[in-house]
């Protein structure tokens, strides 16, 4: 890793007091996801005066992980909102206490396809924005319907598809890009877009490359309950909010996050979730009434620090298993393509950031497509055994097979 920091500051600022109505957000059903209905939303300076995170977090069942907006100053004037989260009315004053500061913001961006927890906020987000113009990925897709982007949310006059040279966009002076994609799946393509900020050094991601903390992130921390959850080793243990519980949450949320079954996760009979609810401390229905279906193995720790390597640089075995293994020659040119940028720091719209972090950092992480497939497709070693990812590996027969089915293979 490199030694050069940015300067910034990783403290979060101070939230001021707000009502519960200001982090409400109407849309939740169209993505029923956790918090559902209220979104809190913090705020951190990391460039004095040109760079700023807004942090929410989302999960399924407790699983719970940042989600990351990136706003950076113009150097003319104006702000660039890169993919937005929830716009709640919290998010949105903040928004505005920048825009008085520091211009209005003149462009929107959503540099994803599939990333539906990405897309879905950031129609509603420019909305807010009457004079932004709002570039998207190519190859845009719905589902399970294909919708025009007008139907959801994105203002049809003042949106437009990144051009594949970055040098025909308005804010090419400061920016440059990089496409990958499509990648062909079973039935839809798979596109992302880096931006490279020339002036704060900084690489904006989106789902491809990240790190994975020791300590649970502060947006996180706001709210402990998911983290004490999924600490607990039964159901019948109470919910004890301490520095360790946290850390333990947080790990075996990663597991989830990363591998959805974790090979040292074991889900217990029907009965015996039943019987271990009744036993619960907490019946509540935040606690789902008790009921806990986890039985974690002894090893959990272990594949936890496995993953997470330190804190090194990761492609998500999401990513690695089921999308980048199906065009490896043209992720590795779009991975060579951003190591040619100058950057400093790298800031994933998930888990950790900013990551302090060379060119060189960034494109050591593909090297697991330039190694013979051997049917993990893992950035581990393969003389490593990885049973974690034998989910994974389920998941991606099955796609093979869909693909070799589809009408464009039997053509």
């Amino acid at each position: 890793m490199s030694n050069r920091t940015p300067t910034h500051s990783s403290v979060p600022e101070s939230l001021t007091v707000v009502k519960k109505s200001d982090r409400a957000w109407s849309l939740w059903p169209i993505v029923p996801i956790y918090p559902y209905g209220y979104r809190r939303t913090l705020k951190r300076e990391i460039i004095p005066g040109k760079l700023w995170l807004f942090e929410q977090v989302q999960g399924i069942f407790y699983v719970v992980v940042p989600i990351r907006m990136t706003v950076i100053k113009l150097s003319n004037g104006g702000l660039m909102a890169f993919s937005p989260v929830a716009p709640t009315r919290e998010c949105i004053q903040m928004m505005r206490e920048l825009e008085a500061e520091h211009g209005e913001v003149k462009y929107v961006i959503l540099p994803t396809v599939t990333g539906i927890e990405h897309k879905y906020f950031a129609g509603p987000f420019a909305q807010k924005f009457k004079n932004s113009q709002v570039y998207v990925a190519p190859n845009q897709w719905s589902f399970p319907l294909d919708l025009p982007m007008s139907w959801l949310g994105f203002p049809a006059k003042r949106t437009h598809v990144l051009p594949d040279d970055a040098s025909q966009t308005p804010f090419f002076d400061e920016f440059d890009y990089a496409i990958v994609g499509p990648i062909e799946l079973s039935v839809k393509p798979y596109t992302e877009v880096a931006f490279f900020h020339r002036e704060t050094r900084s690489l904006l991601a989106i789902d491809t490359i990240l790190s994975i903390p020791l300590d649970p992130p502060v947006v996180n921390q706001q709210d402990p309950f998911p983290l004490l959850f999924h600490a607990r080793d039964s159901a019948q243990e109470p919910l004890v909010d301490t520095p360790e519980n946290r850390r333990k949450g947080w790990a075996r949320i990663s597991l989830f996050s990363f591998y959805f079954q974790p090979q040292t996760l074991d889900v217990p009979p029907l009965k015996q979730m039943l019987k271990d609810a009744a036993k619960s401390p907490d019946k509540s229905r935040k606690n789902y009434f008790g009921l806990y279906p986890f039985d974690w193995q002894p090893g959990w720790h272990q594949s936890f620090e496995q993953l997470r390597r330190d804190g090194q640089l990761l492609v998500a075995p999401i990513l690695q298993t089921l999308i980048f293994n199906r065009g490896p020659k043209a992720v590795l040119a779009w991975a060579d393509k951003i190591a040619q940028w100058d950057f400093i720091q790298i800031v994933p719209c998930h888990f950790t950031a900013p990551i302090e972090a060379t060119p060189a950092d960034f494109r050591r992480a593909f090297t697991f497509l330039e190694r013979p497939n051997t049917g993990n497709w893992s950035g581990f070693e393969h003389d490593v055994p990885m049973p974690d990812l034998n989910t994974l590996r389920q998941i991606n027969e099955r796609i093979e097979g869909e693909v070799l089915l589809s009408p464009k293979n039997k053509r």
